[in-house]
C-alpha cells in the first residue's frame, strides 16, 4: 500500500508534472463509460461536494525530487476519490497528485480494449499494491479467445487483507434478463451492466445503482422521462379543457332545452286557456242559441194559440 507519508522538503507540484501519458484510447468505450458514469454521479451526487471522478488522468503515487516528470504515476480509465474537494481552482485538477490531495482513491475502472494492456495481472497487482478498495474491470470482448474467455464482461475486486478479492454479482431483474451489479457498502452505490439502448446505440453499458438493485438513469432517459411527464401534463390539460368545453357545451344545451320546455309549457298554458276560452264561448254561443230556440218555440206555441182562438171565434182565415 502506498504511504502518503512523504518525508521530503519540496514535493513536485501537479504544474511540474505531466498531465498526460501521451496515449489514446484505443476504442470509444474507454473514452464513453467512464463519462457515462461520470455524468450519472453529477446527478446522484449533485448536492456533495466531496467526491472526484478522474477520467483519463494521472495519478502520481510517487514523487521523484531530482526529476518530477519522471515521478511515478498510473493512468487508470476512471477512478473515484473520497473525502477531496469536488473542484479545485478555476482550471480544475491537471492530475491527481497523492501527496497534496492525501487521499486514496477509493475505486479504479479499467476498461479492456482489443489490445490487451495487463488489466487482469499487471495492473490488478499495481493497484492491489497501491492499496485501492476497489478494482473494476469492464471487459467488453468477454467470452472470447484468449485470456478474454475465462473473465466476464464484468469484475469487480475488492480488497480483502491486501489482496483482492472477485466479488460475486448479483443478478437484476431487468427486461433483458442480462442486469447484473455489485453493491459497494463504502462508496454507498452499487456498480454493473446491463444492455441498453444510449444515443441509439445497443449494447450492454456500466451503470451505477442504488442497493436495492435500482438503476440510476442517465442524462438522456431523465430527459426522455421528463419530457414523457411534460407530454403526459399536456395531454391531461388538453383532456380536462376539452372535458370543461363538453360540459360547457352540455350545460349550455340543458339550458337550451329548459328555455324550449319552459316556452312548450307557456305555450301549452296559453293554449289550454285559449282552448277554455273558446270552450266558454262555445258554451255561452250555445246557450244563446238554445235560449233563442226556446223564445223562438215559445213565439211559435203563443202564435198558434192566438190562431186557435182565432179559428174559434172566427172561422178560418180567409185565403
Amino acid at each position: 500500500m502506498v504511504n502518503l507519508a512523504y518525508d521530503y522538503l519540496h514535493l513536485p507540484t501537479a504544474e511540474e508534472l505531466p498531465d498526460s501519458d501521451d496515449t489514446p484510447v484505443d476504442n470509444e468505450l474507454q473514452n464513453d463509460i467512464p463519462n457515462l458514469l461520470l455524468n450519472v454521479l453529477l446527478w446522484v451526487w449533485e448536492d456533495r461536494s466531496d467526491w472526484f471522478w478522474g477520467v483519463d488522468m494521472c495519478i502520481y503515487y510517487e514523487p521523484n525530487i531530482e526529476k518530477p516528470k519522471e515521478s511515478k504515476s498510473i493512468v487508470p480509465d476512471a477512478f473515484l476519490a473520497l473525502g477531496v474537494n469536488r473542484h479545485v481552482g478555476e482550471g480544475g485538477r491537471l492530475s491527481y497528485v497523492l501527496w497534496k490531495e492525501e487521499v486514496l482513491p477509493i475505486l479504479f475502472l479499467e476498461v479492456v480494449s482489443k489490445e490487451y494492456n495487463g488489466e487482469y495481472d499487471r495492473k490488478l497487482e499495481t493497484y492491489q499494491a497501491l492499496g485501492i478498495l476497489y478494482y473494476v474491470i469492464y471487459n467488453p470482448l468477454s467470452g472470447r479467445a484468449g485470456i478474454h474467455k475465462q473473465h466476464q464482461s464484468l469484475e469487480v475486486y475488492k480488497l480483502v487483507d491486501d489482496k483482492y478479492e472477485l466479488l460475486p454479482l448479483t443478478s437484476l431483474l431487468q427486461e433483458s434478463g442480462k442486469g447484473k451489479m455489485v453493491w459497494m457498502p463504502e462508496i454507498g452505490l452499487g456498480i454493473g451492466c446491463e444492455v441498453r439502448s444510449r444515443s441509439n446505440w445497443s449494447r450492454e453499458w456500466v451503470y451505477w445503482y442504488d442497493r436495492f438493485g435500482n438503476r440510476y438513469p442517465t442524462a438522456e432517459e431523465r430527459a426522455d422521462t421528463a419530457e414523457a411527464i411534460a407530454l403526459s401534463e399536456r395531454l391531461a390539460k388538453q383532456e380536462a379543457e376539452a372535458i370543461a368545453t363538453q360540459a360547457e357545451l352540455a350545460q349550455k344545451e340543458a339550458e337550451a332545452i329548459a328555455t324550449q320546455e319552459r316556452i312548450a309549457k307557456e305555450q301549452a298554458e296559453r293554449a289550454k286557456q285559449e282552448a277554455e276560452a273558446i270552450a266558454k264561448q262555445e258554451k255561452l254561443a250555445k246557450e244563446h242559441a238554445e235560449a233563442i230556440a226556446a223564445q223562438e218555440k215559445l213565439a211559435k206555441e203563443e202564435a198558434e194559440e192566438l190562431l186557435k182562438k182565432y179559428r174559434d171565434r172566427f172561422g178560418e182565415l180567409p185565403e
